[in-house]
């Protein structure tokens, strides 16, 4: 499987996902449509689903656009299907869905909304984490709580540590500043801001990350309580 990561809007990301052999493809989270359009055609593409983590206009505003050119179908998770535009696939909490050309599992990781999932394609071992983890952070707790999203990273964190994480937003550098402050003598995050930096710097982008780096890196998986969880998730609001 291919992987195009495609920059929508101001930082965000999406994914398109392409099996080789029938050069069928999905997209994750089209935050717009016209990035992904120019690919799909560019590439000769079949775009045949769209994968919503969660249902916030950044990430769902190229959905009705391009079921109407490319007649795919849409997936999300079925307790969000009233906020997902142009859903006609409903997928559950832990269920694995198949077809030719896709097998991925779907995971809710409330917290940043009520109704976020996040995707596992397990046979590649890629995790699409939306708005839940990014590399070096976390997603702000808009609809959800402190205790659910605590949990959806716990739940993160339980996957193999050589998983690749694809996230929703171009945030790494800032979440590498907050990181910094308050683990300043991490000499693993000092050399994953080195990396980022030269990424940056040469418009590459930081999508994705290993899990074992974020273990090691990133703040809000080294939290080991509710409480500290809390108390991080906030200074990072007003960082």
């Amino acid at each position: 499987m291919r992987i195009i990561t495609v920059k929508c809007l101001d930082d965000n990301f999406s994914y398109i996902l392409i099996n080789e052999e029938s050069n069928n493809a999905c997209v994750i989270d089209p935050g717009e449509s016209k990035p992904i359009i120019d690919i799909i055609l560019k590439e000769k593409l079949n775009l045949k689903y769209i994968l919503n983590t969660h249902h916030h206009g950044d990430h769902v505003g190229g959905n009705l656009d391009l079921k109407d050119k490319f007649n795919c179908s849409v997936i999300g998770f079925n307790k969000d299907k009233d906020n997902i535009p142009g859903i006609n696939i409903f997928v559950k909490d832990k269920e694995l869905y198949q077809n030719n050309d896709f097998e991925f599992t779907t995971y809710h990781t409330p917290g940043h909304t009520k109704g976020h999932v996040i995707f596992h394609f397990h046979i590649q071992n890629l995790l699409f984490t939306g708005d839940t983890l990014f590399s070096l952070g976390c997603g702000r707790i808009f609809e959800g709580s402190y205790d659910q999203m605590f949990n959806s990273l716990k739940l993160i964190k339980n996957f193999s540590k050589d998983t690749l994480i694809y996230f929703g937003h171009e945030y790494t550098f800032q979440n590498s500043k907050f990181c910094s402050h308050h683990d300043p003598n991490n000499n693993k995050l000092k050399n994953k801001i080195l990396e980022i930096t030269d990424k940056l710097k040469n418009n590459v982008p930081t999508t994705p990350t290993y899990l074992k780096e974020e273990l090691d890196c990133n703040i809000f998986l080294k939290c080991k309580d509710l409480s500290s969880f809390s108390k991080l998730r906030e200074l990072k609001d007003n960082f």
